[in-house]
C-alpha cells in the first residue's frame, strides 16, 4: 500500500520540501516586493505613490503562506531599513518614513494572506477576492494610521485622501487579476498522485 504525499496548502508547497528552498523562497518573496517597489507612480497631493509593492506582498503572502509569507516581509522590512534602497521609489529607512506604517502592514498582511492560502483560499475566485481585499484593508489600516500620526495629519479624512482614497480603484484591478490568476494556477497543478 503506497502513502500518499500531502496535498500542497499553498503553491510554494508544491516544491519539494526541504530547508534551502525555503530559504529561497522568503529571499525571492522580500526581493520580489523590493523589485516591484520600484515600479512607481508619484501623486503630486500626497507622500504616498502608486506602486506594485501591495500587489507583490499579497500574491507572495498567497503563495508561501503563513510562516515563510511572514519572514518574507519581515526581510524585506528589515534590510530596507537597514539601508538598501528598495522601499517605494528607491529609498530606505525606517520609522521615519511616513510611509514606514506601510510595510509594518505588509508583514501583518502576509500573515492574515498566508493563514487564509493555507486553508484553500486561493483555490476560489471569490475566497481568493476576499483573501485580496482583506490584506488590502490591514495594510491600509497601519499605513493610514502610520501616515496619520507622521504627517500630524488634523484630520482622517485629510489621511484617508492622502493615504487610502488614491490607491483603491487600482487596489480593485490588482484583486481582479490575482483572484483570477490563483485558481488557474491551481487548476494547472497535478495535486493528486498517480494510482
Amino acid at each position: 500500500m503506497a502513502v500518499a504525499a500531502p496535498s500542497p496548502r499553498v503553491l510554494a508547497d508544491v516544491l519539494p520540501r526541504s530547508i534551502p528552498r525555503d530559504v529561497l523562497l522568503v529571499v525571492g518573496g522580500a526581493a520580489f516586493v523590493g523589485i516591484a517597489a520600484q515600479i512607481i507612480i508619484p501623486l503630486p497631493f500626497t507622500p504616498v505613490p502608486i506602486t506594485g509593492q501591495t500587489f507583490a506582498v499579497l500574491l507572495s503572502a498567497a503563495a508561501l503562506g503563513t510562516l515563510r509569507g511572514v519572514l518574507s516581509m519581515l526581510l524585506y522590512g528589515l534590510v530596507g531599513m537597514a539601508g538598501l534602497p528598495w522601499f517605494a521609489g528607491g529609498v530606505s529607512g525606517g520609522f521615519a518614513l511616513v510611509t514606514f506604517g506601510y510595510v509594518i502592514g505588509f508583514v501583518l498582511a502576509a500573515g492574515v494572506v498566508g493563514y487564509l492560502a493555507e486553508r484553500g483560499w486561493t483555490r476560489s475566485v471569490v475566497r481568493m477576492a476576499g483573501a485580496m481585499v482583506i490584506g488590502n484593508v490591514t495594510i491600509y489600516i497601519f499605513g493610514a494610521i502610520y501616515l496619520h500620526f507622521a504627517l500630524h495629519s488634523t484630520s482622517w479624512a485629510t489621511t484617508m485622501g492622502l493615504g487610502v482614497t488614491p490607491f483603491l480603484l487600482g487596489d480593485a484591478l490588482k484583486i481582479v487579476i490575482a483572484a483570477g490568476l490563483f485558481p488557474l494556477v491551481w487548476r494547472q497543478i497535478k495535486t493528486e498522485p498517480d494510482k
